[in-house]
């Protein structure tokens, strides 16, 4: 499994985060992530609506290959949770890992 995020998204958070030690430890987690430095130039599906500045999240997972996008969005992104699109599994963060934890060992 490979960690993937945009440097759109990345930048998002931190400017999300209101303190120096929060900004020091995004800049650990993302250590082990990969980050696309680009937005890139993929369309979002015509059926799927979504606020300009998130489009570019699904649209950076669609690119990347990535099988799952996870967020906390639920205001925009909540209306496509458990559906595939552009071959990325939209789903909460802690619905991935319930799901990863009632599979046997190395599934998913």
């Amino acid at each position: 499994m490979e960690l993937v995020t945009s440097s759109y998204a990345a930048e998002e958070a931190r400017r999300n985060l209101d303190t120096d030690s929060q900004r020091e430890r995004l800049v650990k987690l993302l250590e082990g992530v990969r980050v696309i430095p680009v937005e890139p130039l993929v369309e979002v599906p015509p059926d799927i609506t979504l606020p300009e500045k998130d489009a570019p999240i699904l649209r950076s997972a669609m690119a990347a290959g990535c099988t799952h996008l996870l967020t906390g969005d639920v205001k925009h992104f909540g209306p496509y949770f458990g559906r595939v699109i552009g071959g990325v599994f939209v789903s909460r963060v802690a619905a991935y890992f319930k799901e990863r934890s009632d599979r046997p060992s190395g599934r998913i």
